[in-house]
């Protein structure tokens, strides 16, 4: 396949992101999502469009729709399903399986079913969209490309918990990683923007949002990252706690009277920046109640700085020598305040940042350090969705 239209496929469990992609340019033809699938009312909106109330009671019906709008006959990017090439999905879990994008088939879907239980809010409703998929278009390839597979190259040492030996052997429990489409993107891009050939060079990677993690990547591959068995461990994030004690949960269960679920949901989705601020996971309103006064607030930031600077200091040491940090995701390219707060007193490692640079407002790859610093800190917009029509467009020109 020299040339062709990439569709993109981000099913959640009641949303359907979309994107047309025309390769290898990587140009955008269309784009939307589709929300509430299965709730009744759901509601497509299109680039640039509102959002439209429409029926999508299942996952095939809200691709049947998608499908429909792009092929309109008015409004339309391609020719009827026959003029899409091949399809990508985002699979959130691949456990060990894959190290790489795959070509869809019976076998890698029952592989990714066994993933399941280590995604299970992610997994199933990405496997609905690739089933429902193959099911309306059997004759358009199909690949899948996973989000832990760029931190496979993640060395034992790195990967392993000090748990009896068996819990792996049994049941995989290891540190897996997440973002890693995302953090593949930057760290590629912002050696490329040093001018590194075959990407010799160690970046660290900060992809900070409602959902963060970090990443060590050393010349183009990921030897550490943040996340871990789950997306729970690390990074404070929206509502999610990061790193703590494991005898809290137990502390909890025996003060609280608190379940493992309840637990988990209170771990997973009322800590973080909200547990913390008491009103928002968003960092926007959250720093715009501190710099009214909200100490709580002003808290909030100041430990997710802290707990971001932290994970630099401990990467660095980990590439022993730093090329580059890079930010990326909707607080990373969005929150000058906060990378001023990350990046402060660093400059033992060779950042310098340049404040100007820093408070200037961009939706493009910017360079936010003095000329004079050792180590350059790059802001480099995510697009997961390109990263995928990519490696699609990769795997299918291979075959």
């Amino acid at each position: 396949m020299d040339r062709g239209k990439i569709l993109v496929i981000n099913c959640g469990s009641s949303s359907i992101k979309y994107r047309v992609y025309d390769m290898p340019g990587e140009t955008v033809l269309a784009g939307g999502i589709l929300e509430k699938v299965g709730e009744g009312r759901s509601f497509l909106a299109c680039r640039g469009n509102e959002k439209t109330e429409v029926s999508a009671p299942g996952h095939e019906q809200g691709l049947k729709l998608i499908m429909k709008t792009i092929t309109d006959e008015k409004t339309g990017v391609v020719k009827g399903p026959s003029g899409i090439s091949a399809i990508g999905h985002r699979v959130v879990h691949g456990g060990e399986s894959f190290s790489a994008p795959a070509r869809i088939t019976g076998d890698i879907i029952r592989a990714i079913e066994e993933c399941s239980g280590l995604a299970p809010l992610h997994n199933p409703p990405n496997l609905a969209g690739i089933k429902a998929t193959m099911a309306l278009f059997p004759n358009i390839p199909q690949v899948a490309c996973f989000d832990t597979s760029f931190h496979q190259t993640i060395p034992e040492h790195a990967y392993m918990y000090a748990l009896p030996y068996e819990l792996y052997e049994k049941f995989k429990i290891r540190r897996y990683g997440f973002h890693g489409t995302s953090h593949h993107h930057v760290a590629r891009r912002a050696a490329e923007l040093m001018g590194k050939d075959g990407y010799e060079a160690n970046i660290i990677t900060c992809h900070l949002g409602n959902g963060c993690s970090m990443a060590a990547v050393k010349e183009g591959k990921s030897v550490d990252t943040s996340m871990g068995l789950t997306p729970l461990e690390g990074l404070v994030m929206g509502t999610r706690s990061g790193d703590i004690d494991p005898a809290i949960i137990v502390y909890l269960e025996e003060k609280l009277g608190m379940p493992g679920k309840e637990i988990n949901a209170l771990l997973n989705r009322k800590s973080g920046l909200l547990g913390i601020s008491g009103t928002s996971n968003d960092m926007r309103t959250i720093i715009e109640e501190a710099e009214k006064g909200n100490a709580r607030a002003k808290l909030a930031v100041d430990i997710f700085s802290y707990r971001v600077k932290k994970y630099i200091g401990a990467y660095a040491a980990v590439l022993g020598s730093l090329d580059a940090v890079v930010f990326t995701g909707g607080i990373g390219e969005n929150a000058p305040t906060v990378r001023k707060n990350i990046l402060s007193g660093l400059q033992s490692l060779g950042i310098t940042l340049d404040t100007g640079k820093n408070e200037e407002s961009s939706n493009k790859e910017r360079v936010i350090t003095s000329d004079d610093s050792k180590v350059q800190v790059f802001v480099i917009p995510a697009d997961e969705e390109a990263c995928i029509a990519r490696d699609t467009y990769e795997v299918c020109r291979k075959d």
